[in-house]
């Protein structure tokens, strides 16, 4: 009998990389007989890092050369950071696991201070990110934001070079990295609610091969499914991406309710629109919808822009 192979698309960042082999652990250790094969690939995000991908199409350069691999048939599965995802997909592709959430959660990062309250008047904060921009400002308006882009790897070596006094990364990069010893403060939910999708891996497959499907089935987490999706329809239902000032998170309170929270603000951080619903699990389609009524209600349409 043949032995069965699955290959993976993926970036070729570090974190990309810590991803899809993350992802061939759970695999084999669910199917022990498979083999894995990764694929690397540079996309088209990759390519333009250095400019502003606002202007570039955003976050789907990120997945847009894995997806054409799935269509191609030269790859089976592609490993996804959700925040990167966006919500929606070629004819004949979808997510079909969302894996259990890692820390959803934002954190400072800081050579010479050790919380978002011991950082000088004018300290020069490094992000690419209105989201994080905004609820930042928010909270400090003295605050010098500066933009910073390029992998973790890259962010850090710009910190430790002085020409930041802290920065901002996803919580969940750094811990998957091994990298938990640069965390000085993950930044509550009050101050940094975080973006859609945050710390969640997807795996994204066609739609008609049910083999590969059936294979991904143990891997997917019903809870994290739940909330990620619900956080990716408010996305959806006001058109955000990850280049707009928009923050939703969605988590389980217990096992049968769940609260989604929302804020979209203006780029100075001036102006906060925010939105809470609490429910049933069952009902996370409805919250959701209800959620991105209020905020809509409230004016966040002339936040979010076209």
């Amino acid at each position: 009998m043949t032995q069965k192979i699955i290959r993976i698309a993926t970036r070729k960042s570090p974190l990309a990389l810590w991803q899809a082999n993350y992802i061939s652990e759970l695999l084999i250790k669910h199917w022990p007989s498979i083999k894995i094969e990764l694929l690397p690939m540079t996309t088209s995000g990759d390519k333009f890092i250095k400019n502003k991908l606002t202007t570039l199409g955003g976050k789907g350069l990120f997945v847009k050369e894995l997806e054409e691999a799935l269509l191609d048939n030269r790859a089976d599965i592609a490993v996804h950071s959700m925040k990167d995802v966006p919500v929606t997909f070629p004819k004949g592709l979808e997510i079909t696991a969302i894996c259990t959430r890692q820390n959803p959660l934002d954190a400072l990062v800081s050579e010479n201070y050790n919380s978002l309250n011991d950082l000088p008047k004018g300290a020069i904060i490094g992000t690419m990110s209105l989201r994080r921009q905004s609820q930042l400002l928010a909270n400090r308006p003295d605050f010098n934001i500066k933009t910073l882009r390029g992998n973790v790897q890259t962010r850090l070596a710009k910190l430790k070079n002085n020409e930041y006094d802290a920065i901002v990364l996803a919580a969940a990069g750094l811990l998957r990295l091994d990298l938990q010893t640069e965390i000085k403060e993950i930044l509550n939910t009050e101050i940094m609610l975080p973006a859609c999708g945050q710390g969640a891996l997807g795996i994204e497959c066609r739609t008609d091969d049910q083999e590969i499907i059936n294979y991904l089935k143990p891997l997917n987490d019903e809870i994290s499914s739940i909330c990620v999706n619900a956080e990716r329809h408010v996305n959806a239902l006001l058109g955000g991406n990850c280049h707009v000032p928009l923050a939703v998170y969605c988590n389980s309170i217990n096992e049968e309710e769940l609260v989604i929270r929302a804020k979209v603000a203006s780029e100075d951080g001036k102006i906060i629109i925010s939105n809470s619903q609490t429910g049933k699990i069952t009902n996370a389609a409805a919250l959701a919808d209800l959620c991105a009524k209020e905020l809509l209600a409230n004016g966040a349409k002339s936040l979010l822009g076209d």
